[in-house]
């Protein structure tokens, strides 16, 4: 069977809705012993037989005792947990400003942290969650784009020093994809015209549509079995022709 993870043992972060619970439900799928790290215990993952450990990813000291819950031996680290935040600097609170930072970049340094030493015996892959916005400017959106562009840089640095530790390491750049942080998003500042804005949205891709989770984690799971071996030290965009069809 191809892209077989049998016995293979990952952690997700921010596995309990969206691209986190599709990327979760997918490798499990093919055979992976799944654990989820998210700071929401989510009963259906109980039920599928995904572990859901609920702890906080921005503390290295919650990661040292997520490590006591988990195998020993780790194959597969998804780094997908993020926050996003609309804005340009003028308009980007210092407080803002330190979340981002705190959950999108610090939170992937902490979990390469603490569970990297773990993969160094028997190889695996670490899949960063990048976006498109470390590679093309998008209106108001400051501090996500810092935030992004630093884990991009990250997965490169990573792919470097431990390519000889046969341990891989890329990362996906989705554009906008349909989850329960867009719906959120739109009911919030677009209330009654969700619909209309809905479609706006979907527009700036040159497909015409939003992405959807389980495109991601069908990408994911690509690059986490045997069938990406000679793949390191990449990015993925995953974004219906934004990045480059996108020109008049």
């Amino acid at each position: 069977m191809k892209f077989d993870l049998s016995n293979k043992n990952a952690i997700i972060t921010g596995g309990s809705s969206g691209i986190g619970k599709a990327i979760a439900k997918t490798l499990k799928s093919q055979g992976a012993n799944v654990y989820v790290i998210d700071l929401n215990e989510i009963e259906s993952n109980t039920s599928q037989g995904i572990n859901t450990i609920k702890t906080d990813i921005t503390s290295l000291d919650n990661l040292k005792d997520v490590l006591k819950r988990v195998p020993d031996r780790i194959d597969l680290l998804i780094n997908n947990a993020g926050v996003g935040l609309v804005g340009n600097i003028e308009n980007t609170e210092e407080e803002d400003f330190d979340r981002l930072y705190k959950v999108n970049v610090k939170g992937v340094y902490n979990c390469i942290k603490t569970f990297l030493p773990n993969m160094k015996a028997n190889g695996g892959a670490i899949i960063n969650m990048a976006s498109i916005v470390s590679h093309v400017a998008v209106n108001n959106r400051f501090a996500y784009t810092m935030t992004k562009g630093a884990v991009h840089a990250m997965t490169f640095s990573i792919a470097k020093d431990y390519i000889h530790e046969g341990i891989r390491c890329n990362s996906v750049s989705p554009a906008r994809v349909h989850t329960p942080f867009v719906d959120d998003y739109l009911s919030k500042n677009y209330p009654g015209k969700e619909k209309e804005m809905f479609k706006n949205l979907s527009k700036t891709q040159p497909l015409g549509r939003m992405g959807k989770p389980d495109e991601i984690a069908n990408l994911v799971l690509y690059l986490c079995s045997d069938e990406a071996s000679f793949i390191t030290g990449s990015d993925f965009s995953i974004d219906g022709g934004f990045v480059k069809l996108n020109g008049n």
